[in-house]
């Protein structure tokens, strides 16, 4: 479905992200993988190599919050494979502090990675997908920029700006032929949450209509649709991978 694509996706060495990066390799995608640190780095690309000797990947690590160390990246892959086709931007941190225990500092942490990374990103990729005549981004977002969540307010305020920064810019890169679109998972079989204890999971798929968490890989699948040409026409969307947990 990606066949020769060249794709970057951050947030690539673990969870959903890992499993996006899985599912582009082994549809035909070229995919360079951006990490926190090179030994998440360097471990992901271990696993992927073990996996498939075949898969044409690599990695890089630079601080996604840094404009300039991030438009060096972008740019770096240009220079490599002569185009960028997908952006994936699935770096983020979540978080449920009170509002009366919230830092500035805390809040701007999660702002800055949430949203300016992308921002960051976006910016130089776009650049290039216009030059060549085209390319899609992909934005993760979260089933609590629709419906809120009780405490941590700033990782919510960060997934509405996620939608509105997508539907945006899906408006204004439609003429450069730029779709533009997010993924708002739900509960989601991460580390963070194989690491609960059995009961607490049962307590959370009790309130998902479907009866569990979703497989990082099924949330992995809807950012394959949608940087395939199956989606040629489908752009500014949000598409909820959550079991219906908002409903």
């Amino acid at each position: 479905m990606l066949k020769e694509k060249v794709a970057v996706v951050t947030g690539g060495t673990r969870g959903i992200g890992f499993e996006i990066v899985r599912k582009y390799l082994a549809n035909g995608a070229r995919v360079v993988l951006f990490g926190s640190r090179q030994e998440t780095v360097d471990e992901a690309l271990k696993k992927l190599k073990e996996e498939n000797a075949g898969w044409e990947v690599s990695g890089k690590c630079p601080k996604l919050t840094d404009a300039a160390e991030v438009e060096k990246a972008i740019a770096e892959v240009k220079e490599q494979y002569g185009r960028i086709d997908i952006l994936v931007n699935n770096a983020g941190i979540s978080q449920s502090t009170p509002l009366y225990n919230y830092t500035p500092e805390e809040f701007d942490k999660v702002i800055d990675l949430n949203v300016k990374a992308l921002f960051y990103a976006i910016l130089p990729a776009a650049k290039i997908m216009k030059e060549q005549g085209g390319g899609c981004i992909i934005n993760t977002s979260s089933m609590v920029s629709i419906s809120g969540q009780p405490a941590g307010v700033g990782y919510p305020t960060s997934k509405f700006a996620v939608n509105g920064l997508t539907i945006s810019l899906a408006r204004e890169l439609g003429k450069d032929n730029i779709r533009v679109n997010a993924v708002a998972p739900g509960v989601t079989k991460t580390d963070m949450v194989a690491a609960l204890p059995e009961q607490t999971v049962q307590a959370i798929s009790a309130k998902i209509p479907i009866g569990r968490p979703g497989e990082p890989e099924e949330v992995a699948n809807a950012f394959l649709y949608l940087a395939s040409n199956m989606a040629s026409y489908v752009t500014g969307e949000i598409l909820s991978v959550d079991g219906a947990s908002k409903a």
